[in-house]
C-alpha cells in the first residue's frame, strides 16, 4: 500500500458498494445474487468451522519485492520478514528473534529464530536474508519500492544503480546471525523492514517458471491454491515459528460477486462497507447495527498533477487546482460524509498531524481563477488542454467526471480524460506515462510521518510520482531522517509539512474513514488503520 493500489481498490469498492445498496432496496440479498450470476465460495472439503471467508481481488502478483500493496492480504500471510507489524502497530520480531542496535545508530545486528523454517521445511538462515534483499535490489527484477524500503542500508542505491553486484551494508555471521549497516542512522529503519519488499523468500523456489503459483514462504499460511479471478486458498502452516494460527484455512473469493449479498447468506465472514450501507448499519434497529465497526484510516487520497510538465510548473497553477475543488461537496456525494476533507499531507491519528498548523485549501473559486491570472492565463482561451489520467475501461467514473466538471465550470478551461486499464494503472504511472493530472493517494505501511511526507515529497524519492522538487523541503527531510529527539524531529516534519502544502505538489482530497461488518463469531480482528497480517491470530467460534 504501494498503498495506491490500496486506494485504487478502495475507490473500486465504494462504488461496488453504492450499487449494492442501492439494488438491496428493492431486492433480496438471495435474489440479487441469482440475477448476477454470484456463486457462492468453494468450500467443498473444508471445516466451516475453522474456514474463515473472505472478499478480494485478484492480486497482480504474489512477490514481495514487486508488490505495491500492503501485508494485510495472502503474501502478508505466506511470506514474512525480520519484524511485523501488530494490529496495535507496534512492532514485533518474526523472523528474528531479537536484535541489537549499535550506540551511533548505524549497525544493526539481527538474531534469526533457529526454529523457523520455509513451508518445504528448511531451516531460514541469515544467507536467506541476504538473497531475498539483494534480489529485490537487482536492477533488473525491477522493483518500484527496493530503494523506498530498504534504500537506508549502505550500497543498496549503488546496488540498484547497477554499479555493485552485492549490498556492502551486509554481512553474514552465521547461519543465524546477519550485521545490517545503515548509510545514515535513521531511526524508522525497523519499521519499513514489516513492508513487503523485506520479506524472505526461497532462491531455489522463486527461480522455477510460475513459483507464484506454488511459492514457499515463512508465514502462518501456506497456498493450498490460486484460481485466477476466482479463489485464494490458504492453508494453516502447522510449523510455523510463532504460535500456529488458530484457524485452518482462509478462502478469498477474486470472482464477481455482491459481497453484502453473501454476507448476508454467511458465504462471507468479513467485508468493507460504505455509502448507503454503511448508513443502514449505523441504524440501531438494523441487522448489522451490531455487527460494524469504523474507525479512520492512515490513507490521503490526493489528485496528482506532474509539476514537470507545463502549466503545472507553475506553483500558482496548482494553487489555483486546488481552490478550485468543492471537496466538501466530494466528500459529501461520494463518501456520504464518511470522511473528513484533507488539509494538508498527512491523515489524523498519524504522529505530526495538525502540527504545521496550515488549513489547506478551502474552496474558494474567485482566488482560483485570480491566480490563474496572476500566472498568465487571463484569457481562459491560453490554457492549454490538460488531461487527466484515470484507471477505466469504457467509462470514466461519476468521481472523475464530478471533478472535471467541477474545473472546468469555475476555470474556464478543458480538462480531456483518459483512461488506462486498472490492472495496470500503476505500472503506467510509474513508467511516466501519467498526463498533467492522474489519480492518486497514498496510505500508511508504518505510524511515521516519514512514511508520507519523505517517501512522497523528497525530490529523490522513487515513490514522488508529481515530480515536486523543493531544496528546502529535502533539507528538511534529511535532517528529520536522523534527528533522535521525538519532539524535534516532529517540528522538522511540520515544517516540511508546511511548504509542501504551500506548493500544492497535488491536490489533497480527503481522509478516507473506514468501516467493515464482522461476524458475531469471528473473534480477536482489529480494524486497523493500516494493512497488517492478523489472519493468524483470528478465532472463529461459531456454534456447531
Amino acid at each position: 500500500m504501494s498503498r495506491f493500489t490500496v486506494v485504487l481498490w478502495l475507490r473500486r469498492w465504494h462504488w461496488v458498494l453504492i450499487l449494492s445498496s442501492l439494488l438491496l432496496l428493492t431486492t433480496t440479498a438471495c435474489r440479487l445474487a441469482e440475477l448476477l450470476d454470484v456463486r457462492p465460495l468453494t468450500t467443498t472439503g473444508l471445516d466451516r468451522q475453522t474456514t474463515l471467508l473472505l472478499s478480494g481481488s485478484q492480486p497482480q502478483t504474489l512477490d514481495p519485492a514487486l508488490t505495491r500493496g500492503d501485508a494485510s492480504g495472502p503474501l502478508g500471510h505466506v511470506f514474512g520478514g525480520l519484524v511485523r507489524l501488530s494490529p496495535d502497530l507496534t512492532l514485533e520480531p518474526d523472523l528474528a528473534a531479537g536484535w541489537q542496535v549499535s550506540q551511533d545508530g548505524l549497525v544493526y545486528r539481527f538474531y534469526l529464530r533457529p526454529e523457523a523454517r520455509f513451508h518445504n521445511g528448511r531451516f531460514v538462515t541469515a544467507q536467506d536474508v541476504i538473497y531475498s534483499w539483494e534480489r529485490a535490489t537487482d536492477p533488473s527484477l525491477g522493483s518500484d519500492t527496493a530503494q523506498t524500503y530498504l534504500g537506508d542500508i549502505d550500497g543498496v542505491n549503488e546496488k540498484l544503480a547497477g554499479t555493485a553486484t552485492t549490498i556492502r551494508g551486509l554481512r553474514l555471521i552465521d547461519d543465524h546471525t546477519l550485521e545490517v549497516r545503515l548509510a545514515e542512522p535513521v531511526v524508522y529503519f525497523l519499521a519499513k523492514l514489516a513492508y513487503p519488499v523485506a520479506f524472505i523468500v526461497d532462491a531455489d523456489n522463486v527461480t522455477q517458471p510460475n513459483w507464484q503459483y506454488q511459492p514457499n514462504g515463512t508465514g502462518p499460511f501456506r497456498l493450498g491454491h490460486w484460481h485466477d479471478d476466482d479463489q485464494i486458498l490458504l492453508v494453516r502452516n502447522d510449523t510455523y515459528h510463532l504460535a500456529p494460527a488458530q484457524i485452518a484455512h482462509v478462502v478469498y473469493n477474486l470472482g464477481p460477486h455482491l459481497p453484502l449479498a453473501l454476507y448476508e447468506q454467511d458465504q462471507l465472514d468479513l467485508i468493507g462497507i460504505g455509502g448507503a450501507t454503511l448508513e443502514r448499519a449505523r441504524d440501531p434497529n438494523s441487522p448489522f447495527f451490531a455487527e460494524l465497526r469504523t474507525g479512520l484510516s492512515l490513507c490521503t487520497s490526493t489528485l496528482g498533477l506532474n509539476n514537470s510538465l507545463p502549466p503545472f510548473d507553475d506553483v500558482r497553477v496548482r494553487q489555483a487546482f486546488n481552490y478550485a475543488l468543492d471537496k466538501e461537496q466530494l466528500v459529501d456525494l461520494f463518501l456520504q460524509g464518511n470522511g473528513l476533507v484533507a488539509r494538508s499531507a498527512l491523515p489524523p491519528t498519524m504522529p505530526g498531524y495538525g502540527l504545521s498548523g496550515t488549513t489547506g485549501y478551502p474552496y474558494n473559486p474567485d482566488r482560483a481563477r485570480q491566480l490563474l491570472r496572476e500566472a498568465g492565463y487571463g484569457d481562459s482561451t491560453h490554457f492549454p488542454t490538460v488531461t487527466f489520467y484515470a484507471a477505466g475501461y469504457n467509462d470514466v467514473s461519476a468521481y472523475v467526471t464530478a471533478v472535471i466538471t467541477m474545473w472546468q465550470t469555475e476555470l474556464g478551461i478543458t480538462i480531456e480524460p483518459v483512461l488506462v486499464e486498472p490492472f495496470s494503472y500503476f505500472d503506467e504511472l510509474y513508467a511516466g506515462n501519467k498526463g498533467h493530472i492522474f489519480s492518486s493517494g497514498w496510505c500508511a505501511d508504518y505510524p511515521d510521518p516519514q512514511n508520507f511526507l519523505d517517501i512522497l515529497y523528497h525530490s529523490q524519492s522513487g515513490q514522488n510520482l508529481a515530480e515536486y522538487s523543493n531544496p528546502a523541503v529535502d533539507t528538511l527531510l534529511e535532517q528529520a531522517r536522523i534527528e533522535r529527539d521525538n519532539e524535534t524531529r516532529l517540528a522538522l516534519y511540520a515544517e516540511a509539512e508546511r511548504l509542501v502544502v504551500a506548493e500544492a505538489p497535488v491536490v489533497f482530497v480527503n481522509h478516507r474513514a473506514t468501516a467493515v461488518l464482522v461476524k458475531p463469531y469471528v473473534e480477536n480482528y482489529h480494524l486497523v488503520p493500516i494493512g497488517v497480517p492478523q489472519w493468524d491470530r483470528v478465532k472463529l467460534n461459531r456454534e456447531p
